[in-house]
């Protein structure tokens, strides 16, 4: 490049190294295009021919290249850059989209609060305080994972055996009993106790209660009665610790969360003539949960009037706590719906903005187990992009012979319904105004009815009296401009009255 830009007076568009093929032992050329622009440098004139060796090998094949070195160059980076687009699939290129200046940037996943597991993304950190973990030392070991439960419950039982094995050693060895083995008139503490390996043994004889009968206690040991009166209190103590901690830990209801399932995707279509989330909730056991209740919760940030900005807002949303709809009977998978009415969260959400909503519902289950009656609750999520709208659930409920089959293998389907795009505020107001033009078209036709059995009455009576004299006629029925007017201001008065309180 540095020989390019000082020597040669113009840049070469586009240099070509060709091997013309004259036999063996000829001369290649090395020459520029033929229809060079003048003022280019033609390297083939000014380093002449090239002389080449002769060699066994043949030459190779005429190749002219007539690219550009900036052709080149585009071609090389749109190699480098062809790896790189084959691992974009679609998926990726439909998460694309246009920032404010134009530049393409990816659409950001939202983290997730609660797992479709149930599991609770959350992590606490920076936490100073942790003597309270060991304030309430029982729930903490029921927390810990199986690997380090497993760890204390071992430790505890070889530490205070190890532990009272080296009292009851010294106290052999303080007395004297290991100078007196072979002392047949000498009385020890414990009989059978030559070393600590048979002092660990007796502690875990006593601890457990075994009683091999080999080593034994004597009368003529004081000391040795109080150390087994506090060893075996104190066993008592961590078997009863340990082996309830076990016990709670294995017959935790956690597990039976996993029996109790959601559907991966929620809905919204019409149900009654009224929008509605709904998703679907089954047990796949035959035990049934006693007292099921269902709640949801929608998680998604604001910000006050105020300027205040309140991450991960938590909102209820309604699924029948007022009917009693949320406590189910759940012997079979239900539907659970929530009506999208003016209270709402979803009130004003139709479903081009549902495609730009960042949110997350959270649905919970509670209930007691009926065959351990503890408290067992299940959880689970939707996304935005999970929330599907003008969908319906498949049924999955047939009539078998003598009994109900429930085909769990649509327990996820659905299918597309006719659904409006429009909010739920949008369709309350289109009703209203429906039944206002069905009110006012009523009560107009009513107005004419009467007008038109007056006007046929009095046509009689009008011929009569203009045959007789050529008196001014007068038709009941008639209003005058004022009139009119008033009473179109009433009927109007009475449509929006109507309206307001449909809308209400």
């Amino acid at each position: 490049m540095a020989l390019e830009n000082s020597v040669f007076p113009a840049r070469p568009d586009s240099l070509s190294l060709p091997a013309e093929e004259k036999g063996e032992g000829e001369k290649v050329e090395v020459a520029t295009e033929a229809t060079a622009s003048p003022g280019v440098f033609n390297l083939s004139e000014e380093l002449g021919p090239v002389g080449t060796a002769d060699t066994e090998l043949p030459p190779p094949p005429l190749v002219q290249v007539k690219r550009s070195f900036q052709n080149k160059l585009a071609e090389r980076e749109a190699q480098a850059n062809e790896p790189r687009k084959k691992t974009q699939g679609p998926e990726k290129e439909k998460e694309k989209e246009r920032g404010r200046f134009g530049w393409g940037r990816t659409k950001r996943k939202r983290q997730r609060y609660v797992e479709k597991n149930g599991r609770c993304n959350v992590q606490h950190g920076n936490m100073r305080e942790h003597y309270r973990y060991l304030t309430d030392i029982f729930t903490t070991l029921v927390d810990l994972n199986w690997r380090c439960s497993l760890f204390v419950f071992v430790m505890a039982y070889a530490v205070t055996w190890l532990f009272f094995g080296a009292i009851w050693y010294l106290i052999a060895y303080c007395r004297g009993d290991l100078d007196h083995l072979e002392d047949e008139t000498w009385t020890p503490c414990v009989n059978n106790v030559n070393g600590f390996i048979s002092a660990f043994l007796f502690s875990i004889e006593t601890e457990t209660t075994i009683g091999y009968g080999h080593r034994v206690i004597t009368d003529q040991c004081p000391v040795g009665t109080m150390l087994l009166l506090l060893q075996a209190i104190l066993g008592s103590m961590v078997n009863a610790f340990m082996v309830g901690c076990m016990f709670v830990k294995i017959s935790q209801p956690n597990k039976r969360a996993e029996t109790l399932v959601f559907s991966k995707h929620a809905i919204i279509s019409l149900r009654d003539d009224k929008l509605c989330l709904m998703f679907r909730v089954g047990d796949l056991r035959s035990s049934h949960i006693v007292g099921a209740n269902m709640r949801a919760k929608l998680i998604k940030s604001k910000q006050t009037q105020e300027g205040e900005f309140i991450p991960l807002d938590q909102t209820d949303i309604s699924v029948g706590f007022e009917t009693g709809d949320d406590r189910l009977f759940l012997v079979s998978p239900l539907v659970i719906s929530h009506e999208i009415d003016m209270h709402s969260p979803f009130w004003d959400m139709s479903q081009a903005q549902l495609e730009k909503e960042d949110f997350e519902i959270v649905v919970i289950l509670e209930g007691m187990v009926e065959a351990t009656g503890m408290t067992c609750q299940a959880r689970s999520s939707y996304l935005a992009e999970e929330v599907m709208w003008g969908h319906r659930f498949s049924p999955m409920m047939l009539l078998a012979k003598g009994f109900f089959d429930i085909d769990y293998g649509a327990f996820h389907h659905t299918f597309e319904v006719v659904t409006p795009s429009v909010s739920a505020r949008e369709l309350s107001l289109a009703a209203a105004r429906l039944d206002a033009h069905l009110y006012w078209s009523i009560s107009s036709r009513l107005d004419e009815e009467p007008t038109l059995t007056n006007q046929a009455a009095k046509q009689p009576d009008s011929g009569s009296a203009n045959s007789k004299g050529g008196e001014p006629t007068f038709i009941v029925g008639e209003m005058t401009d004022i009139q009119e007017q008033t009473g179109l201001g009433e009927l109007n008065g009475s449509v929006a009255t109507d309206q307001s309180e449909s809308e209400a």
